[in-house]
């Protein structure tokens, strides 16, 4: 009996290379070789920034950059995108150990006694029995076609799909991040120039005030300031608003209360400075770095391998087996050398007679591909748009900027002058009110825009996947040395928390 097993044995070991089903390619898309917007610059533009990872000590704004590493550190979402990463993992080293012998001991200690209607005509003491047993029992599926290892390589592709998800919330995280604080200095900026205005305004309306008092001037012209004043004023509380509310979710996205930022957020602070250009790379260089494309690729490969696993149903599937035990009748015999008992078994299970069934599951996970596939070449084509998208909103906010700076500086000095003609009396209040409405104008369009362009340039690092680490080793968890999959795994930077 053991010759054929051994025999057996080393057939598997022979066929171990193959396996049913489709083997996963990498697929292929074509791609421009540079994106449009990019080619489309301004000729004689300034030489563009190189493009890595250092986007946020790029911003040179410390505050910021440690406002992105505490939500890295604590946020919920990513607290929950990692349950996931380590669900995945446990689930592939659970696939794992399918590839090796099961090996499980057992012990029995019993007394039974038999009814009379068992044994007739004995005695009831002589009705009574012992039975004791111990062994160990081992079985292993022969892979001869490649079921159980189709099922480790799905399982290590969909950690590997964790992994790119992971590191995708993360980019989206910081990008967030950066967005709020971003709009948050950009909205102190336009409530800065709504206050200036006001003060100027004030002032206006005292003068006016004191030029009605001497005679010189009109109660119109008190009322015609008075409402331009009163119109200035009513725009500080939204914009006060929104300053409370961009704090509120910083602090939310750090993991924090709402309320824990305020103080530190509310000292204004000027918007981060930005290069002239960047240089966005190449499509291909961008398809590489997404970890949305990367997440799609890995379902694909996961749902290709899942066909092998069902293809492999149409073969006949072989388990060895085996046990090595004792059995006595009394406790003091029970590991003697006839109490010795063994078993060595080879079992087939094949659903021959069940292939509809085998071929629709078949049908099913080809299918499946189909779809990833179709939603891999769509997650190419979206991260193609995104970064195409940003990168015409980037250089187009970067030349309105340019002339909204023109018009802000032209609309003060307007109004500067305005004011002096009046006090000389060479004109009259319309010309002040007129020139200090469309300075308020001016400089709050051009604060808004300061704003814009920034946020566009966060919204390209995040369009590029960049400017946040990506690859980082293994490192220690608070709970212990937790499994990675064998792919590159993202910075396991959220804490564990109670």
């Amino acid at each position: 009996m053991v010759k054929p097993l051994a025999i057996t044995a080393l057939a598997a070991a022979l066929l171990t290379a193959c396996m049913a089903g489709p083997d996963h390619v990498r697929p292929h898309m074509a791609v421009p070789g540079r994106f449009e917007a990019d080619a489309a610059a301004t000729p004689g533009a300034a030489a563009p920034a190189a493009f890595d990872d250092a986007f946020l000590q790029g911003l040179d704004d410390p505050l910021l950059a440690r406002l992105v590493d505490e939500a890295l550190q604590s946020n919920h979402d990513l607290r929950v995108a990692l349950a996931r990463f380590d669900r995945a993992n446990a689930l592939l080293r659970g696939a794992r150990f399918d590839a090796l012998p099961t090996i499980t001991a057992h012990g029995e200690a019993a007394d039974v006694r038999s009814s009379a209607d068992q044994a007739p005509g004995t005695p009831r003491e002589a009705r009574d029995d012992e039975s004791w047993s111990a062994g160990i029992a081992a079985s292993w599926e022969l892979d001869l076609f490649g079921r159980v290892r189709r099922a480790i390589e799905a399982g290590r592709a969909g950690a590997e799909a964790s992994a790119a998800d992971l590191r995708a919330l993360q980019v989206a995280v910081a990008g967030e991040v950066a967005r709020a604080y971003v709009e948050l200095r950009g909205t102190q900026e336009r409530l800065r120039v709504a206050r200036a205005n006001r003060d100027n305004q004030q002032r206006t309306l005292e003068l006016v005030t004191a030029r009605l008092d001497a005679g010189a001037g009109t109660e119109f012209d008190t009322a015609r300031a008075r409402a331009q004043l009163e119109g200035t004023a009513a725009t500080i509380p939204a914009l006060e608003a929104q300053v409370q509310v961009a704090m509120h979710r910083l602090a939310v996205l750090t993991g924090r209360d709402p309320g824990a930022l305020v103080a530190e957020l509310s000292p204004p602070a000027p918007l981060p400075a930005l290069p002239p250009r960047i240089d966005p790379g190449t499509p291909g260089d961008l398809l590489r770095a997404r970890p949305d494309v990367a997440a799609a690729e890995a379902r694909l490969h996961a749902a290709t391998a899942r066909i092998g696993v069902a293809t492999a149903d149409l073969f006949p599937r072989l388990t060895l087996g085996g046990l090595v035990g004792t059995q006595a009748i009394d406790a003091g015999a029970l590991f003697e050398r006839d109490s010795e008992t063994r078993i060595v078994a080879l079992g087939i299970d094949w659903s021959f007679l069940d292939v509809g069934r085998v071929r629709a599951r078949i049908a099913a996970a080809n299918a499946e591909a189909e779809g990833e596939l179709a939603r891999w070449q769509q997650a190419v084509l979206l991260a193609l748009e995104d970064t195409e998208n940003a990168l015409v909103r980037h250089s187009r906010t970067r030349v309105a900027d340019a002339h909204l700076e023109r018009a802000a500086r032209d609309a003060a000095v307007a109004a500067r002058l305005a004011r002096a003609r009046y006090e000389a009396g060479a004109s009259g209040l319309l010309e002040v009110l007129d020139a200090e409405r469309v300075q308020l104008q001016a400089e709050d369009a051009f604060a808004e825009g300061r704003t814009r362009s920034v946020a566009s340039a966060v919204a390209l690092y995040k369009a590029l996947a960049g400017g946040w680490p990506r690859h980082v080793p293994e490192r220690e968890r608070i709970a212990g040395r937790r499994e990675l999959p064998d792919a590159q795994a993202p910075e396991r930077r959220v804490a564990s928390r109670p």
